[in-house]
Order: C-alpha cells, then structure tokens, then sequence
C-alpha cells in the first residue's frame, strides 16, 4: 500500500527524535570516562535499569513483528512472546548476579576473568559483532517499515534516518543516554500499548461491510489481489498502474470478521477473556500468498482470502514457521523446537543484554532489576495478544506488509493515537539499536584495540575508538536493513538469538558451573557454535528463497532453525575441548 504522511505524526516525531537527541546530549558528560561510556558509571538506579531492560529487550521484532505475526496468522505470533519471556527465566536464576561479579565493561570480561586470554578476548569479540549485526538487521528493517506510512519516505531513506539517529546518541554519550532512552522507550511502550488495548476492547468485534447481508456479490474486498512487478520494476497492482490517481489503483485494507456468533453484526465493549471467547466462535478472513515467475521475466505475487475458524486463529500453526506444530514431517517439529529452544536460551546470550548488568552498582541491584525487567516485559508481551488481534479485526492492514500492523490499527482509531504509537515504535528502534552499537563498539575498543592487541591506550582514545567503531557498525547495518527488507523482523530475530544462543550461552554456563571449563574450551565452543550456526542458517531454504532467489528444495540444510543442533553441539565442543587441554588448564 501507498501511505500518505501525517503531519500529526510528522510533528510527535519530530518530537522524539529531538527529546532523545536532547537526553544524549545533556548526558554527554557521564561519558568522558571508559566506565562512563560502557557502563553510564555503574550509577543506574536498579528499578530504572530494569525498566531500561525492558526498552532494550522490546525490539521492532516484538513490537511490529509479534503484533504482525498475530495479525496475519493468530496465535502463532504469540508463540513468540512465550519463548522470549521465558529465557527471562535463564537470567535472573543463571546469569545476572554471576555476570555482575565478573565482569567490567563487555561480554568478554566476563568470560575472561580467570584466564586473561587473548584468544578468548578476540573470539568473544568476534561473537558480540556477529550477533550484533544479527540483532541489528530486523531493528532497522522495523525502521524503514515505520518510517514509510510516517513521513512518506521510502524504506531506505527509513533506515538512514534510524542509523543516522542512533549513531548520535552512542556518539555523543554512550551506556548513559542509551540508558535513559531505553527507559524513556519502556515507560512508554508499555503505557501506550494499555491504551490502545483498552481501545481494542471497547470497540470490540464487528463484522466487515463487505461480509454483511446484503453486500455485493463480487464484491472486491472479498476478493483475490496481486502485485506484478515487471522487469523493468513497474508495479501493477490488481491490473492496474500502482498509484492514488486517475487511472491508478492499490491494495485494498484486510483484516476482517466475517461472521459473529448468533448472527450478530457487532459486539459492543468486551472483557479481555470475553474478547477471547467470542473470537473463538466467529470466523476472521485470513490471507496466504504465494509469488511465481512469469515467462517473460515478471513477478507475480497473488493474495488469497480464506475464511478461517477464530477456534482455529487461536491454535498454533497458521504459518509457516510454526507448521511444525501440526505437521506430520519430522523437519517441520525440528524446526519448531529448534526456535523455541534458541528463544528460551538466546536471552541470557545476547551481548546488549548482558552488559547492562554492568550499569548498576552491584549484584543485588542487578537480580533486582532483572525482576522489574521481567514484569514490564511480561505485561507488554500479554498486549501484544490484544493489539495483534485487535488489528486482524480492524480491516486496517496491509495485505503486503505484515510489520505495520500495529501502527496501522492505530491509525484505525485515530491519528493522533497513530502518531504515537508510530513515533513510539521508531524510540523502541532507536534504543534496542542503540544498546546493541554500544556492545559492538565496545567489543572493538575494549576487548580487540586494548586486550587482544594490547594497544596502550588511554580513556580518550580508547572512547575514540569505540565511537569510530560506531559509525561503522551503524553504516553496515544500514546496508543490511535495506537488503532484508522483505523478511518479517520477528523471522529475523529468531535467527539472531540462534547465533547468541549457540555461540554464547554454552561457554558462559561452563564457566560459571563446571571447574574444569579452559580457556582452549571457551574459545572452541564460541568459534564451532558461531560457525556452525551461521553455516546452518545461510544455507537454509529461507535464506535460498528470501536472499539468493534460489529454490528453497535445493537448500542443504533440512530446516531454517539451527538452535536444535548447533547449541548442544557448542555444550559438547566446550566439555570435550576443556577435557582434552585440562591439563595445560
């Protein structure tokens, strides 16, 4: 679809960008120390810090992708909210205080604390960058989904804005702006989407104007759509030149009930488990698509509606990366428990996370904060059930683009409510992006530029260097969200906890519960988890379809979730090393 800008929207995000650019500014000055950059002082408040999880945690992926995933499949999306919570588990019982206690400033120094190891320091930076950009890519994918309906602008110029943006607030003050803006994004995040829940209720369910007696036969908003996109990339939407003027045509909103239990057109106000209830006995139009190439070098992609069950809607396994669930093949529920497996584990591995433990001043305040981070997040992943289903109801939604969603069922109900929730979104972006350049830079400056190569530098250089090493991380990732476009944030998420998971979290655990862990183990088990999980996942059918434009049967890989595999396969690597060099420990 065509969006056309809002100036209210224009205006509240003009706002954000300028009060968060006004925070890292002001905050500047806690940055002129090496501890002031990367960890804001160890001075962050523990319930600020907690909260602060919550802004980093909730990424594009969990705002835009989860609300999208339900909005097109049902409780699928969901699936997702469950596994992301749950690795919580992992963090407060297993990571926080421990990581707290040994570490400094990165990732590594945790894992480095008893052996002083160059190995171990260059491998665990590696990681942190791989993972990084990994988590990096669907955060600015979000933003160029964001930005397009906001400001009118193309998707690249989205994610140029995002980077731009971002390298500003780690450039000019690091962990201490980041912080506060993750603060900033959380309180927000959690309090807007309240809002537009209690919205989603008090309109309840109605049955769409083109499902009601008495409509059309025929009628188009029932019917197929497409997209063809030429050779030469002119787009033709439903037969005709894509476009709002004369002779021009779009996609038509989806997202509707087709009928009501007993025959009613509308339900009136709902209770939060009532909404449930009645969805289950209604029927809701969902759409599937599917794309093949034309004889003479054109592309056809075809959107079909089909009239599914609400009982159906709230089962898992609507779309493709959960069909495992219901599927009969053996690689289909591999790769479910594969994803959920690197969800549960992946938390407690990802570098933006584990250095925010850094930023308060001792252990207790980091159990602490975990336990407000878990509770914000919590109450935010149960929204997304209301806000997902609320916009598959809305007949709001872009049948191309399942990211915009959300900001998109608020446009439904308002546009002072779309600016918001819109401008929100794009501050979620901004702090998990921010949060994880200031891990990658740190992983350059600290742990390759002063450990490994053992660079005599002084806190003002080594702060140089890390800014430097910002920029770069942040133009690469603009280079990378713009090549991703197409693939849903959430999609991309799972991949990127896959990655932390296997090469991260087996090391970590060793270290912390098993005495006879060397440091030949650590840097083995970073290395084959890395490796084997990104051999894995770039030649996986996905990435044959989505990035090479290959047939995704010729993919070598049997499923697109390596976790299954490559963590156990980084537990074994890390015993079996550690075992064999015990010795030389």
């Amino acid at each position: 679809m065509i969006f056309e800008p809002s100036t209210t929207a224009v205006v509240v995000f003009l706002l954000f960008v300028a009060a968060t650019l006004g925070i890292s500014f002001k905050l500047g000055a806690q940055a002129k120390s090496t501890k002031g950059y990367f960890a804001a002082g160890g001075s962050i408040p523990w319930f600020v810090n907690g909260v602060a999880f919550a802004g980093d945690y909730l990424s594009a992926a969990s705002f835009l992708g989860i609300c999208g995933m339900i909005a097109f499949y049902g409780y699928d999306g969901f699936l997702y909210s469950i596994g992301y919570l749950a690795g919580w588990i992992v963090a407060l019982f297993v990571i926080a205080e421990p990581i707290r206690r040994l570490g400094k400033y990165t990732f590594a120094d945790a894992l480095d604390s008893r052996f002083h190891s160059r190995s171990i320091r260059l491998s665990a930076a590696i990681s942190t960058l791989v993972v990084s950009l990994f988590y990096l890519i669907p955060q600015m994918v979000g933003a160029g989904a964001l930005v397009k309906p906001l400001l009118g602008f193309p998707h690249w110029a989205g994610v140029s804005i995002v980077g731009a943006v971002v390298i500003l607030i780690v450039v000019s003050a690091g962990m201490a702006s980041t912080t506060y803006v993750q603060f900033l994004k959380g309180s927000l995040l959690v309090f807007f989407s309240g809002i537009l829940t209690v919205m989603i209720l008090q309109r309840g369910l109605t049955v769409g104007e083109h499902y009601r007696p008495g409509a059309k036969a025929g009628d188009p908003f029932a019917r197929t759509q497409t997209l063809r996109v030429t050779a030469d990339g002119q787009r033709i939407v439903n037969g005709l030149p894509q476009g709002h003027g004369p002779g021009e045509g779009d996609f038509w909103p989806i997202g509707h009930v087709s009928t009501l239990p007993d025959g009613k057109l509308e339900t009136g106000p709902l209770g939060p488990l009532e909404f449930l209830a009645v969805l289950q006995q209604s029927e809701v139009v969902l759409w599937s698509s599917a794309t093949t190439k034309e004889a003479d070098g054109s592309t056809l992609t075809t959107f079909t509606p089909r009239a599914t069950p609400g009982a159906e809607v709230l089962r898992p396994g609507n779309s493709p990366t959960f069909k495992g669930v219901r599927s009969e093949r053996i690689q289909d529920k591999l790769n479910f428990l594969s994803l959920m497996l690197a969800l549960f584990c992946g938390t407690a591995s990802l570098p933006h996370i584990l250095i925010r433990y850094y930023t308060v001043k001792d252990q207790a305040a980091a159990r602490k904060s975990t336990v407000v981070g878990i509770a914000s997040i919590g109450l935010f992943y149960i929204l997304t059930l209301y806000m997902g289903l609320g916009a598959m109801t809305s007949g709001a939604i872009d049948v191309t683009n399942s990211n915009m969603a959300a900001p998109l069922l608020a446009r439904s109900m308002g546009e002072l409510l779309f600016a918001l929730i819109s401008a929100i979104a794009f501050t979620t972006v901004l702090g998990t992006v921010s949060g994880l350049i200031v891990a990658a830079s740190g992983a350059v400056a600290h742990d390759i530029a002063a450990s490994v190569f053992r660079v005599n530098l002084t806190d003002h250089e080594k702060i140089r260097i890390a800014k430097i090493a910002a920029v770069v991380v942040g133009v690469l990732a603009m280079a990378l969200g713009i090549l991703f476009e197409k693939m849903n944030v959430n999609f991309l998420v799972g991949w990127a906890f896959s990655v932390a998971a296997s090469a991260n979290l087996p090391s970590l655990v060793m270290l912390l519960f098993w005495k006879g862990t060397t440091k030949q183990g650590i840097t083995a088990a970073i290395l084959v988890g890395m490796l084997s999980s990104l051999a894995w996942i770039l030649l996986s059918g996905d990435t044959f379809r989505d990035i090479y434009g290959l047939d995704p049967g010729t993919a070598p890989a049997p499923f697109s979730q390596p976790g299954i595999v490559t963590i156990p396969l980084g537990f074994a690597t890390v015993i079996a090393v550690s075992l064999l060099t015990r010795s030389r420990g």
